[in-house]
């Protein structure tokens, strides 16, 4: 798992760093879910908006009531990330 830094604009506007977008193909226009949980801020790409929305929000609201039920808690953050990769 890479991570990146990145900042917000004064418009509210992050750029996901263009390693990011190679790795995930993300193309201008595509849709990206958003989810927050306290200090954590969760994007995913949607293939197909229109199908995959309702089931997307459903995964990620899942993950994060696993998060918040401390399934994760004795895990390392590389094995925490190596988990979360699976989402």
């Amino acid at each position: 798992m890479e991570i990146e830094l990145t900042k917000v604009s004064s418009k509210g506007q992050v750029v996901i760093p263009q390693r990011v977008r190679e790795r995930l193909k993300i193309r201008e226009g595509e849709t990206l879910a958003i989810s927050t949980e306290k200090d954590w801020v969760v994007l995913k790409k949607i293939k197909n908006p229109l199908e995959e929305d309702l089931e997307t929000l459903e995964e990620i609201k899942d993950a994060w009531k696993e998060i918040e039920a401390g399934k994760y808690k004795k895990l390392g953050s590389k094995e925490f990330l190596k988990e979360i990769e699976k989402w």
